[in-house]
Formats: C-alpha cells, structure tokens, sequence
C-alpha cells in the first residue's frame, strides 16, 4: 500500500532541511511516498522549493493565502506565474477566504483568493482553497471562477449538505480530510464523507496540525501519521484498506494531473 499526503506544512514541522528530510523518510517508511508541501507564502515557498526541490515524491503548491492578504509581497502576481511552471509544482494555493481570524477585510481577501483562480485557469492548474467561516462565499465565487483542472477543499471542515451543493452544481472539486476526522465529535465530517462518492475524496495530515486521534499525546502532526487517518476512514466506509488506499492515490493523482506510478 502507499499513500498520498495532499498537504504537510513540511516547513512548520521543522525549520532546519536535515530535520525535514528525516521527515519525509519517516513518512516513506509509513508508505506516504508522495506528499504536497504546502506554504501560506510566498518568500516560504521559495525556501522550502530550495530545500526539497529534488527529494523524490515530494510536489509543491505556490500561492499566497488569506492570513497573508496584507502582505502578498511585491509582484507576487509575477512571483507566482514564474514558480507555477517549475518542476514538481503541481497546484495554486493554498488559497481562500478565512472569516475566523478576519485577516485585512474581506473584499481584500476575495480579490486575493479570486486572481489566484484566474492564474490557476491561466496555467492549467488545480487550486487548494483553504476556507474558514467563508463557505457561502467561496461556493459563489467558485460557481463562476472555478478553474477547468478543479479545486480540493483542503481540510474540509463544512457539512454533507454543502459538499453535496457543490456537487450538484457540477463543480470539479475535491474533498480533503485531516486527522480531525479520527474525532468522534467530528459529526459533519463524518456525515460527509457516508454521503460523497469516493474519488472525490481525499486525505491530508495538515502537518503539523490536526494530530490524529492515535497520536493525541503527540505535539505535532507528521506526514507518517497520514495511514491513521486511512484506517479511520476505510473502518467508515466500510472498504478494504488495501482498496480504499488505492482509490485515494488514484484521487490523488488525478487532481494533481500526476501518473499513478
């Protein structure tokens, strides 16, 4: 069996490259064989590309996400149409909307979150929209902006009704779940997950967030601990883990036009 990790904030485990290599051969040893570093930045894409660029099995997104909506940095629109085209860059993002902690104002975080669709069509690429308390809005936006390659909502934190609108409305979207699935009062991701078709489905770790049940005595998530999440969801489902781990690559390559083997 091997596994896909859609998204491991590899730089926030540890700073020091030494340190995140030894991560990611942790995670080979658990069967995570691929994984997408993902960066809220872009001045911290930029270091972990440098540092992990020629690691096997490791793909990046580059984007600017909401928390950093006040600072993009100069040209970043620039920035990312160089980067996006790199080796092994296989996604815009992580981008979207977050209400919560209400970073800059919100027609700031829309306009932000709306040209990274527009270069996600642009350059042929899928986009991983981080969304908190803004569902109603990025559904909207998405009605009419969603790039042809699709979405993954990333740590997917809405109810089975509102997956089930986007996909109804035809959306090309994706629905990625983290170790907060494993909580037993984790309802609504549950209920989502017994009402999506399963190529629709995808797992993260959110490294070093979201720490498995398992795991909970742990202080951070890793990329190694994705499997857990696996066996929760299979139980679940009621599949085979062997199948259900194969379903999810193939989900995952797919979503990030990769070849399976």
């Amino acid at each position: 069996m091997q596994f896909f990790d859609t998204h491991a904030h590899i730089g926030l485990i540890y700073d020091d490259p030494i340190e995140q290599i030894r991560v990611i051969q942790q995670a080979k040893h658990a069967g995570v064989t691929r994984i997408v570093s993902i960066n809220n930045s872009l001045h911290d894409f930029k270091k972990e590309y440098a540092a992990l660029k020629s690691v096997n099995g490791i793909y990046h997104a580059v984007g600017v996400g909401p928390s950093e909506v006040t600072t993009p940095g100069k040209d970043w629109i620039k920035t990312i149409e160089e980067s996006v085209n790199l080796p092994n860059v296989v996604a815009i993002g992580e981008t979207g909307l977050d209400y919560y902690k209400q970073f800059g104002d919100k027609r700031s975080q829309i306009e932000l979150f709306i040209t990274q669709l527009e270069l996600a069509q642009k350059h042929d690429k899928p986009v991983i929209i981080h969304n908190r308390d803004a569902g109603k809005d990025i559904f909207e936006i998405l009605l009419d902006r969603i790039p042809q390659k699709g979405a993954i909502f990333h740590c997917y934190s809405e109810n089975a009704e509102y997956a089930q609108n986007c996909l109804e409305a035809g959306l090309n979207v994706y629905f990625s779940f983290a170790g907060n699935l494993t909580y037993r009062n984790a309802r609504n991701l549950h209920e989502t997950v017994l009402n999506i078709p399963v190529d629709r489905i995808l797992i993260e770790t959110e490294s070093p967030f979201m720490i498995p049940a398992e795991f909970r005595e742990k202080k951070r998530t890793m990329p190694a601990y994705l499997p857990s999440t696996a066996k929760f969801l299979a139980e679940m489902l009621e599949m085979d883990l062997e199948a259900l781990s194969a379903q999810l690559w193939k989900n995952s390559c797919k979503i990030f036009n990769l070849p399976e083997e």
